[in-house]
């Protein structure tokens, strides 16, 4: 699978949002009031967080964050809101319905609790579980999670309203008044200096979604039936509009209060109603509902250590036996390991059914991103309505049969009325202003030359229409063999043809003094572009290039300038001359197989030699030529995408990869010498372990079933650059290892900032552990031991006579490392120690490693 530039450098956050960051009507029927305010104390004038902030009559609300905001939206029926503390007399303040509106509110201690005061110490009494009724209330909870999910139901069915927004947040009038951004004031929005964001935002953004889902427990299937999709469609040269979309929703999960974990910015926080919650959180109750129906407890709670990956919030508890969470109001503390995140609010409301237990009627998730608190930013809004509810009654005949989810046609006819007859409340003027200004945006030149710009720096390609030229970090790179190396070459875009694809490269070598190239061209069996999944498309490809042994990527080789550097004697290389042929098919169970074809030719350069002896005499080989046909099957349950214009990659997750190829070589058919079979199969998953963050583990092996020279086996993947990969030995030397029987254990442990979190000082840099083991069994059997064969390639010796490169014995390859992450938010840096086959010339037994990702 192709990589896209940015991921090939470990980058988790597509260029296009970084290209965002770095760019700096009447309501209907149905409309809402919102309310936006301060809570301080009546005498100290200190702002209360978590001060709760509710419409009882409507059984909802909100809290204020750690600096007393609030921001609340209210159906246009209601004209009150409460404001209610432990310790402070309740609020209670009507307001004008439809308008937006302030409402700064004092509250008063309440005299009847605070008549006498007795100073004992300067702190509080400990915290406990034991006996505290906060705790045995949380415990029920937890007990009867599983009747109170929706899973608990035989079936459930509903109608689910998306819908996301995105701006530009906190601009300052300096920067909205420079002079790049005179045509553009009208995309500017005044709203209160009180809401998030700040006083100046620019909208860019808006999605929205409408879908039938349905759910059956026994046999378990669910359904994804979509009715409706609608966002800003950007110009599509500079920014891939589905791509966007992906990231987005990857960004925005739906919150399962129920989870043990909430998925959430590609991170797992650890739920306040998690079977463990209890450990890691304190609760406390502070106040009851009495006036609703049935009867509620708010139940504060907030993480045991501020800088844990956890919510702090407010969980309104119902006491009709059910112990259901009503309501939730959740947010983080600035202080735990989120990168980019200023603020955090998520509220989930929750309806009634029948049987008197409650679903997710409403969700709010409200995300303010920036590279500092007080600069300007990106701030998202996510919410979600659940609407026609049915439980327990099945769905019509043949709908839980066929894949998980169905598209929306894009082929059929929308009502001009369909989104305002669908939508469960109007979108505000702003919303609706978003959809045409972005269309006007883009028609202005000097946009689009800026875009342009950051569209080549970050993702490393320029486009001319039908056509794109790139990746710019390939242009330039050097090695040993081929010295100084310039590269230019490009692919097609879908602008040519939706069916046939392009792709090519030139390359020269000024020390070899020879040219590279390669030329593919790809025919999408189904239609789609050959990077939208499900994939079917037949490939035919030829390159000339240099490579080397064991490090072969799937089709193109990307010429890294970083990579240019490394360590020790690196000038082992290859000539390749690779005729192939590939028919890729995958089906929509995220089942897939691909045929291969491949004819290649390997030549010998810098210190590589074939060297065997003939009779008594040694013979030097010049060209290695071999014919194989393959078929690779893999299967990736449930596997999610960020999808681009011309590349994908799979947004990893919790569920497992599995991968089997088998290749046979055919002596005599088209030049091939020898016959033979290799089987490799893979199994990768990633871990989850809450609040010890996540390990991320492959199991692999891999048998070669008859009599070839080394190049032919399995040469372990090395590395003697300076990054730091995932997926090699990072102090294993080039070609010093080949197997044709091997097992191997990856296993890359990152704790996400556990430890570091608890250390005074050092838990301000917001740092994370790493932590990683890999070994390597394997061997080559009697057939395959050029000692006693000397008929095959000997193994390769330096210039002393001593022997570089090795078969492994009873001892596997073993490497450890311990890290550093996150260092600027950018740069992970890994201790690197060697255990095993340490007296094998020209070793490195420590080594340090570095890494670049930017992520959440």
């Amino acid at each position: 699978m192709k990589r896209s530039p940015s991921q090939l450098c470990g980058l988790a956050v597509p260029y296009w949002l970084l290209v965002l960051l770095l760019l700096g009507a009447p309501a209907g029927a149905r409309a809402q009031t919102v309310l936006r305010g301060v809570v301080t104390d009546a005498k100290t004038k200190e702002k209360l967080p978590f001060v709760s902030v509710s419409v009882p009559q409507a059984a909802i609300g909100t809290t204020t964050g750690e600096d007393g905001r609030f921001v609340l939206q209210v159906p246009a029926q209601y004209t009150s809101i409460a404001f209610t503390y432990l310790g402070y007399r309740t609020v209670v303040k009507t307001f004008v319905a439809g308008q937006a509106q302030d409402l700064n509110v004092q509250l008063a201690p309440n005299a009847a609790l605070l008549g006498e005061v007795v100073v004992t110490g300067s702190k509080g009494p400990r915290y406990k579980n034991k006996d505290n009724p906060a705790v045995a209330l949380i415990r029920q909870v937890i007990e009867h999670k599983e009747q109170n999910r929706p899973e608990s139901y035989n079936y459930v069915e509903y109608e689910k309203y998306e819908k996301m927004t995105f701006s530009f947040s906190n601009l300052s009038d300096k920067f909205k008044d420079r002079k790049v951004f005179r045509n553009y004031q009208f995309l500017f929005k005044k709203q209160d200096s009180l809401a998030a964001g700040g006083v100046n935002i620019l909208p860019i953004y808006i999605e929205e979604k409408l879908a039938r889902e349905y759910y059956r427990k026994d046999p378990e299937a669910r359904k994804t039936i979509e009715l409706g999709n609608k966002q800003v469609e950007f110009d599509k040269h500079f920014i891939d509009n589905e791509g966007l979309s992906t990231y987005f929703n990857r960004m925005y999960q739906d919150i399962d209060i129920y989870a043990n974990n909430v998925a959430l910015l590609g991170n797992q926080l650890l739920s306040p109603i998690a079977n463990n919650a209890p450990t890691f959180y304190q609760f406390y109750i502070s106040d009851t509902l009495r006036q609703h129906v049935p009867q509620l407890v708010e139940l504060s709670f907030f993480p045991r250590n501020k800088g844990d990956m956890l919510f702090a919030g407010k969980l309104y508890v119902t006491l009709d036996g059910n112990y259901a969470v009503q309501q939730a109001n959740l947010s983080v503390d600035k202080r735990i390991n989120l990168n980019f995140v200023k603020s955090l609010n998520a509220n989930l409301q929750f309806a009634e059914n029948p049987d008197k237990r409650y679903h997710l009627s409403k969700s709010f998730l409200g995300i303010d991103f920036g590279l500092s608190d007080k600069g300007s930013g990106f701030y998202g809004e996510r919410t979600v309505s659940f609407d026609k509810y049915r439980v327990d009654q099945p769905g019509p005949a043949g709908v839980y049969e066929g894949p998980a989810r169905v598209p929306v046609d894009s082929l059929a006819q929308r009502a001009p009325n369909f989104w305002q007859l669908n939508r469960p409340d109007s979108l505000t003027q702003n919303e609706r202003a978003i959809y045409r200004n972005v269309d006007t945006l883009q028609t202005i030149k000097s946009f689009q030359r800026t875009l342009t710009l950051f569209t080549f720096l970050l993702s490393g390609y320029k486009s001319f229409g039908p056509f794109e030229v790139g990746p710019s970090n390939t242009f330039y790179s050097f090695n040993p063999v081929e010295g100084f190396r310039l590269r230019v070459g490009g692919r097609t875009t879908p602008e040519l043809s939706k069916r046939i694809y392009f792709e090519t490269y030139s390359a020269y070598g000024f020390k070899d003094e020879k040219w590279k190239y390669f030329l593919s061209s790809t025919y999408a069996l189904n239609g789609k572009s050959i990077y939208t999944f499900p994939q079917n498309f037949i490939r035919a490809s030829f390159q000339r290039d240099t490579r080397i042994p064991g490090q072969e990527l799937e089709f193109v080789q990307e010429d890294n300038f970083l990579l240019s550097f490394k360590r020790g004697i690196n000038d082992r290389y290859l000539y390749n001359d690779v005729y192939r042929l590939d028919y890729i098919h995958e089906f929509s169970n995220h089942f897939s197989y691909a045929l291969g074809f491949r004819k290649l030719q390997q030549s010998p350069a810098g210190g590589l030699y074939f060297r065997n002896v003939v009779g008594d005499r040694p013979n030097f080989v010049t060209t290695l030529s071999t014919s194989e046909l393959s078929v690779l099957l893999r299967w990736a349950p449930k596997e999610k995408f960020y999808q681009g214009k011309l590349y994908r990659s799979p947004i990893i997750g919790p569920y497992p990869i599995f991968t089997v190829r088998l290749g046979t070589g055919i002596k005599g058919f088209l030049g091939g010498e020898y016959n033979y079979r290799n089987l490799a199969a893979n199994a990768t998953k990633r871990f989850y372990f809450s609040q010890l963050g996540h390990a991320d583990v492959t199991l692999e092996g891999g048998y070669v079933a008859g009599q070839v020279p080394f190049p032919l086996l399995d040469v372990h993947r090395a590395n003697q650059t300076y990054s730091y990969q995932l997926n090699s030995y990072n102090l294993m030397n080039f070609l010093e290892f080949s197997s044709d029987h091997y097992a191997s254990l990856f296993i890359d442990q990152n704790f996400n900032g556990f430890f570091f979190n608890k250390l005074p000082l050092i838990k301000a840099l917001k740092l994370r552990e790493t932590a990683s083991l890999k070994l390597l069994y394997g061997g080559i059997r009697a057939e395959n031991d050029p000692v006693l064969h000397p008929e095959l390639y000997q193994f390769l010796r330096d210039a002393q006579g001593q022997p570089t490169a090795f078969a492994l014995g009873r001892m596997p390859y073993a490497e450890a490392s311990v890290g550093i992450a996150n260092i600027f938010k950018l740069i992970r840096l890994d201790i690197v120690k060697r255990l095993t086959y340490l007296n094998n010339p020209n070793v490195s037994e420590w080594g340090l490693r570095g890494r670049f990702k930017v992520d959440f």
